[in-house]
């Protein structure tokens, strides 16, 4: 009777070490719902997801955090942890991500970005460059369009990906740059207007590993195979994706 009682106390902490505890760079905070909802379908085990900027979350696993697998907006930083052996093996390329300009105003979009130099635009929001893959793709493109020093004074930084799309949705900044999987998330269906910018620059590689931290190495690795299975990619593909070769 006396070990039933201290297995049913131990019972929660048992279902909560299952628990697999991802760091997600914030480009992918939509599509992991749908993967973690897919994942828990097939395996029967829950995910636990931190969401913030890759540099953001990059820090913390180099502080300790206790995360088991990181998903990076790119290579460098789940390979600067490899080659800091915070990582379990190197980094492997689950997605390729694209950058969109999104706007809740009446603006008309052109691929030369000349929109951002309208009077009516004054605050464009970008995801810091010095942490988020994403913003250093923005940036990258507006030097390639030799905008930015015209449009430099206009730009409001976000932490994350995540906090530009508050800053848009919320009226803070009339236009931002942010990753093709926000605006095809269906809860962001009918919402403004964006263009597709994938044609000015190279496709981003997003990058997963397992943490040398992690206390369930076997299940950390079930996740990231589940990353390539058929199931996986389609999710992937639908929140507008491109998928590595197989």
């Amino acid at each position: 009777m006396k070990r039933l009682i201290i297995l049913l106390l131990l019972l929660p902490e048992l279902v909560q070490a299952q628990k697999l505890r991802v760091a997600v760079a914030a480009n992918a905070q939509f599509v992991m719902e749908t993967l973690q909802t897919a994942f828990q379908k097939q395996t029967g085990h829950q995910l636990e997801t931190i969401v913030g900027s890759s540099g953001k979350l990059t820090t913390q696993i180099q502080q300790g955090a206790p995360y088991d697998v990181f998903l990076s907006a790119d290579m460098s930083y789940p390979t600067a942890l490899h080659e800091q052996k915070l990582t379990v093996s190197a980094p492997v390329v689950y997605a390729y991500g694209s950058l969109v300009l999104w706007t809740m105003g009446d603006l008309t979009l052109p691929a030369n970005l000349s929109v951002l130099l309208d009077p009516k635009v004054r605050h464009v929001a970008i995801a810091n460059p010095k942490v988020a893959p994403y913003g250093e793709a923005a940036m990258t493109l507006l030097n390639k369009r030799k905008l930015i020093e015209r449009v430099q004074p206009k730009i409001v930084y976000g932490e994350s990906i995540a906090q530009v799309n508050q800053y848009l949705l919320t009226g803070a900044a009339d236009i931002c740059f942010t990753a093709k999987s926000v605006v095809l998330d269906p809860a962001m269906k009918g919402k403004g207007r964006w263009i597709d910018l994938s044609a000015g620059y190279k496709p981003i590689a997003q990058g997963v590993v397992v943490l040398q931290r992690t206390t369930q190495p076997k299940l950390a690795q079930q996740f990231v195979t589940f990353l390539h299975s058929p199931v996986a990619r389609r999710i992937l593909q639908q929140f507008g994706y491109k998928l590595p070769t197989t």
